[in-house]
């Protein structure tokens, strides 16, 4: 029963911790998922758990290609700094105005992603692997687009509501 009334109590505090993606509606310059990642993208990032000691380091490079008007699919290379290199795929569907799905091998079910302003939020869980076994994590996905085409992203890993860490990265168009 105490574990239960943990769960409900966690997974309460980050229901009400959820921003508003309408609130970065004036902010630009505006964020336009499809253009932005178009072609090639480089990012730089670090994963740190929720102490905030720095886990692992990489580079990811990204190109974005049309399947159709409403399609874009991100190949994802990732070069970590232990020398591990791994690969995502992502096909993105914009659904409405400023509402998106996103589907790769390792998410679970679909993503769901809305924009407002310089701001885009996905909301999707990931399988991780990690030593010898496969974690079922939920991402609450943030990205920022700067001036001058940097992108800023901070995604909050949790399982059970609990925070486990944080990925950030910094996206540069190539």
């Amino acid at each position: 029963m105490r574990l239960f009334t943990v769960i409900i109590l966690a997974s309460m505090m980050i229901s009400c911790s959820k921003a508003d993606i309408s609130h970065y509606a004036d902010l630009k310059p505006e964020f336009d998922l499809f253009s932005y990642f178009e072609g090639e993208t480089t990012g730089w990032g670090i994963v740190q758990n929720r102490s905030g000691k720095l886990l692992r380091q990489f580079v990811v490079s990204i190109t974005g290609t049309f399947t159709d008007e409403n399609t874009i699919v991100l190949d994802e290379d990732f070069t970590w700094n232990d020398g591990e290199e791994s690969t995502r795929i992502w096909t993105i569907k914009r659904i409405a105005a400023n509402q998106y799905e996103g589907r790769a091998d390792d998410v679970v079910g679909t993503a769901q992603g809305e924009s407002s302003g310089n701001a885009l939020n996905w909301r999707y869980h990931l399988n991780i692997e990690t030593e010898g076994s496969t974690w079922k994590v939920f991402f609450d996905d943030w990205m920022f687009l700067q001036p001058n085409q940097v992108l800023i992203n901070k995604a909050s890993m949790s399982k059970f509501g609990i925070h486990l860490g944080d990925i950030t990265i910094s996206f540069s168009k190539d």
